[in-house]
């Protein structure tokens, strides 16, 4: 519920702002929906962090939605999401936010290195020990690459490189 506070109907990434009050308020309900939704579901399908859960929420999504389970059908279904809206989805699913600690991990797989940014973007990043922390809490540690010395430390952004590619291969050191 606390999401609710944060909402601002002239700011949604919808466009709701140009368009009608009745239209305006469906998207903005729409853009809530769907982002509850996927918060809600995505650690319901493991392997956590990977392509391979991102597809099963989608598959999840499409079968709830009355598709087929065909590949054809799923395609359409991925098209009619269109790409703004399945890469909101993703940067959701694979996004997840510490306030107490004012952090956000952003941890694509698709992605070459995970991010680690304060919630304001503003406030320098908390010593490494926090930082670190969310990571092994996250269940991401494993997943990355052990060296610090290859990750990447800015005032307000952490970067860290996946230990293994998507394809499973390990990077190279």
């Amino acid at each position: 519920m606390a999401r609710m506070g944060r909402m601002n109907p002239d700011s949604q990434s919808v466009g709701s702002a140009a368009l009608p009050q009745p239209l305006a308020l469906q998207a903005t309900l729409f853009d809530f929906a769907i982002g509850e939704l996927v918060r809600q579901h995505r650690d319901s399908f493991a392997p956590l962090w990977t392509v391979e859960s991102w597809a099963k929420l989608m598959i999840w999504l499409a079968l709830n939605c009355g598709s087929g389970s065909d590949p054809a059908a799923l395609e359409g279904f991925a098209a009619a999401l269109g790409p703004r809206l399945t890469s909101r989805m993703r940067r959701l699913y694979f996004t997840r936010e510490r306030q107490e600690l004012n952090l956000q991990v952003m941890a694509d797989p698709a992605e070459q290195q995970l991010l680690v940014l304060p919630l304001d973007g503003l406030c320098p990043l908390p010593p490494s020990g926090p930082v670190i922390a969310v990571l092994e809490d996250l269940g991401l540690a494993p997943l990355l690459v052990d060296d610090q010395a290859l990750w990447i430390w800015q005032p307000t952004l952490v970067a860290v490189p996946w230990r293994q590619q998507p394809g499973g291969a390990e990077r190279p050191a």
